[in-house]
């Protein structure tokens, strides 16, 4: 049987980007995770071994994003390859990180970057 498991609207304060006053002043993020698992008998018998536990979930993605990247395409993929390298029952992974108020020359929310990954294969 396969499992869901989903990390939604973590919000995370950080420096990306490209300009210099992204270093300096930072800005605000919304990252989405979305993970699926093959679950089994632990799981069905109460144990966080037997599928993918949301917080490791958050605490990978709060640890990559505390690394500076120009571009969110790079923090994405450090995201997705954490989780396959650390969650061992993780079959597939979908990523998206938003960053809010941009600084472009236009009315936007929001842009972001979504990268999807399941194991063994290379995209």
């Amino acid at each position: 049987m396969k499992a869901t498991v989903k990390v939604e609207n973590l919000k995370i304060y950080a420096f990306h980007g490209c300009m210099e006053e992204e270093k300096i002043i930072g800005g605000d993020y919304v990252i989405n995770i979305c993970a699926v698992c093959g679950v089994g008998k632990k799981a069905f018998e109460d144990e966080i071994g037997g599928t993918v536990d949301y917080v490791d979930l958050a605490r990978i993605a709060k640890r990559e994003m505390s690394v500076r990247s120009r571009l969110l395409e790079a923090v994405v993929k450090r995201i997705i390859d954490c989780c396959f390298n650390e969650i061992s029952v993780l079959d597939q992974i979908s990523v998206t990180v938003s960053k809010i108020s941009p600084p472009i020359d236009a009315d936007v929310e929001s842009v972001s970057v979504s990268m999807d990954k399941k194991r063994g294969v290379i995209k």
